[in-house]
């Protein structure tokens, strides 16, 4: 079994508790504002304890930007396909194209015809399933003839088509039978199973059903994504699939891409700790890995173009902002071919937290020093967690927006931005690159150790800079807790919006500031002392 090619996607599977309906929605904006692709939610409608999926898919729609939405997978048997066909347009016209279809021939038999289902036996689901990719995709062909569909459980006379989705949505079926592989293989855009019922053992031999169906329809294998639900633990030995550090997630992901076609990973869990984790460690480990042996293990990957410090934060101020010269500017790391993201200097707040021109600098990377590509990763993956931070800032900035229009309330605002990586990072302790900057080190787990100590043992001329980093964190702090008290402030101060916008505009220019220092004075030593 070979890479199929994809580009990655990484998603969260979310379980739809009705007892808990905010938290998961939270989950759901915490996946968009981590950097994941995908939101999924199982779809059992018989369940009374779970919300309905296709309601709770439209909301996490309406207060996500960037993130797929997707059933994993819908219902067919309690969801007639012509009207869910026309559902899941109708959300990817209002979400500008983020819905996918996960689609499944049902089971648990008792609880559909509870509900009025019809009560299929295995073999009569598939053939009902295979008439609905028929009706569905007919509906969609907006423009078309009128839908005639003569089923033997889905029947579709004369229905006008459309409307047509905003974009292709995939049909990604939930399979693991050879009837319904072979389905997949000719009619489907994905195949979705989970890793509790296809394990690493049986998936060549269902990929190769799938191979086989798509040839024997015309198709390329390649023209079906490989999507897999996973769940795991970041504790444990390693030895085991997905118990371990990140590293080794990472490292058995890239290989299940690299042997065996994977391309789209869905975390199964409702811990925000583990979703955070799964975003900031593995998904970035598992693209450079990939990418690097799609490039060819002997030419070093091309570093990713850094984003800007100000890309996607920095609102445009009433008036003027400041512009403060950096205290240094410009790549001080060409041999590495990784570039810091610069400070561009502009400063919305007239508060100053620190001296910019009081910071130290580390010592001179040797120019003559090469890079191995994985050193190259370490570096880079510095930059990319950072980046991270710099899309919840402008989520915090969004937030803060809504609460000073009246758009949101100042306690759902404080709930959200509770939620983010930068409010639950200890920053009063120093050790925001022990929590969320573990996959730098590939090799050695610092779990139970700050990275900021093994710096100043391993190179002691890091000394100052290191703390300085630790004095910046605590000031951080002070700014975070600055907006939260804004936040409280402003629903009894007529005018608090005032300080509030006063908070948001201090934590960008400290924020921003801090990162690009950061960048500048620790992208290469991680690259140098922190693998092998």
């Amino acid at each position: 079994m070979a890479d199929y090619g994809h580009e990655l996607l990484f998603g969260t599977f979310l379980t739809p508790a009705a007892d808990q309906a905010e938290r998961v929605v939270a989950l759901a904006r915490l996946t968009d504002q981590a950097g994941l692709d995908l939101v999924t939610v199982q779809d059992h409608p018989y369940q009374a304890r779970f919300l309905d999926t296709w309601t709770l898919l439209s909301v996490i729609a309406a207060v996500t930007s960037a993130v797929r939405v997707s059933p994993n997978v819908a219902n067919l048997p309690l969801r007639p396909p012509a009207v869910l066909a026309r559902s899941v347009a109708t959300l990817d016209i209002l979400s500008g194209g983020r819905v996918e279809l996960g689609l499944g021939a049902g089971a648990f038999w008792d609880g559909i015809a509870a509900l009025g289902g019809p009560r299929l036996t295995a073999a009569q689901g598939v053939d009902a399933l295979e008439e609905g990719i028929e009706v569905i995709r007919a509906v969609w062909a907006a423009g078309g003839g009128a839908v005639r569909v003569d089923g033997h459980h889905h029947r579709v006379r004369g229905a006008h088509p459309g409307p047509a989705p905003a974009h292709d949505v995939g049909i990604w079926l939930g399979a693991y039978k050879k009837r319904m592989l072979g389905m997949a293989g000719r009619l489907a855009d994905g195949w979705l199973p989970s890793h509790a019922y296809a394990g690493l053992d049986a998936l060549p031999a269902m990929n190769a059903i799938i191979d086989e169906a798509a040839l024997g329809a015309g198709r390329s294998p390649a023209d079906v994504r490989r999507l897999y639900n996973i769940a795991g633990s970041f504790t444990g030995s390693g030895r085991d699939f997905l118990r371990g550090p990140a590293n080794v997630w990472a490292e058995q992901l890239a290989e299940l891409t690299l042997e065996q076609g994977m391309s789209a990973y869905i975390l199964a869990s409702d811990d925000p700790d583990d979703i955070r984790r799964f975003a900031a460690e593995v998904v970035p480990a598992v693209r450079e890995l990939v990418e690097a042996e799609r490039a060819g293990a002997s030419t070093p990957a091309a570093a990713e173009p850094p984003r800007t410090a100000g890309e996607g934060t920095r609102a445009e101020p009433a008036a003027s902002p400041a512009v403060v010269p950096p205290a240094r500017t410009g790549d001080r790391h060409p041999a590495l071919g990784v570039t810091p993201t610069p400070d561009d200097g502009i400063r919305l707040s007239d508060v100053r937290m620190w001296d910019e021109n009081a910071r130290p600098t580390g010592p001179a990377p040797d120019p003559a020093r090469t890079y191995t590509p994985r050193e190259r990763a370490s570096g880079q993956h510095l930059i990319d967690v950072h980046d991270h931070l710099r899309q919840e800032l402008a989520e915090v900035r969004r937030l803060v927006e809504e609460v000073t229009t009246g758009a949101m309330d100042p306690g759902v605002a404080r709930s959200h931005i509770n939620t983010m990586t930068m409010r639950q990072n200890n920053w009063t302790l120093g050790v925001y690159c022990e929590s969320y900057c573990r996959v730098v080190t590939t090799h050695h787990t610092i779990e139970d150790r700050a990275l900021f100590p093994r710096l100043r043992r391993e190179d002691p001329r890091l000394t100052p800079v290191v703390d300085r980093l630790e004095e910046e964190h605590h000031a951080i702090h002070e700014v975070l807790e600055g907006i939260d008290r804004a936040l409280v402030a402003f629903v009894a101060e007529p005018d608090g919006h005032k300080d509030l916008r006063a908070a948001v505009d201090l934590l960008t220019d400290t924020l921003l500031s801090h990162l690009s220092y950061e960048e500048r004075e620790l992208v290469e030593p991680l690259a140098r002392l922190g693998l092998d």
